[in-house]
């Protein structure tokens, strides 16, 4: 699973990343085994921001994290930080229903 944002000040993607390999950490600090992996929602909203469709990840990881993309000096686009998820299985949510369209 790759997830992307804009870069922003809000440090969770990093945290996260940094759990899998802390580079600088002393002596047994590099890895924190306890508590990388975490369960997740995965939730897809509509244009209308109704909640369409939902999974249950379990067990994720990080397995690569890119905090900046190449910098382009000549480039137009705006800076997007990429998460790549491994996990240990997925379902689908299935208390999610169909969202009904509103009539205007």
């Amino acid at each position: 699973i790759t997830l992307e944002r804009g870069v922003t000040h809000d440090p969770e993607f990093e945290d996260w990343a940094n759990k899998i390999w802390n580079y600088g950490g002393g002596l047994g600090e590099e890895v924190s085994l306890k508590d990388f992996r975490k369960e997740m929602i995965l939730e897809v909203y509509n244009e209308a921001g109704q909640l369409a469709i939902a999974y249950k990840i379990y067990r994720c990881w990080v397995s690569e994290f890119q905090a900046l993309p190449d910098l382009d000096s000549n480039a137009n686009a705006v800076a997007i930080e990429h998460i790549k998820l491994e996990n240990e299985g997925w379902e689908r949510d299935n208390e999610v229903a169909e969202p009904t369209e509103k009539k205007f």
